[in-house]
């Protein structure tokens, strides 16, 4: 695979890293504005926790992408 290629570089450690670390925070204020009545009071469906589980996956995408192509273009 070449080195410069989007998967390699949407996999180097320091964009998983910091993808992570975004999603993370973005994850949890979007959780807890979308499902913070249900976290609270523990009445998460299924439907609920897929809907989380989502909603942290967007930001780590995009935080990666963005990334991705920062990195490509100061090459």
């Amino acid at each position: 695979m070449n080195k410069n290629s989007f998967i390699s570089l949407a996999l180097s450690r320091r964009v998983m890293i910091r993808a992570f670390n975004i999603a993370l925070l973005v994850g949890t204020i979007l959780a807890l504005i979308n499902h913070g009545e249900k976290i609270l009071s523990l009445t998460l469906s299924c439907e609920d926790f897929v809907k989380i589980i989502l909603t942290y996956l967007v930001p780590y995408g995009v935080s990666t992408w963005s990334a991705v192509q920062a990195i490509k273009g100061t090459e």
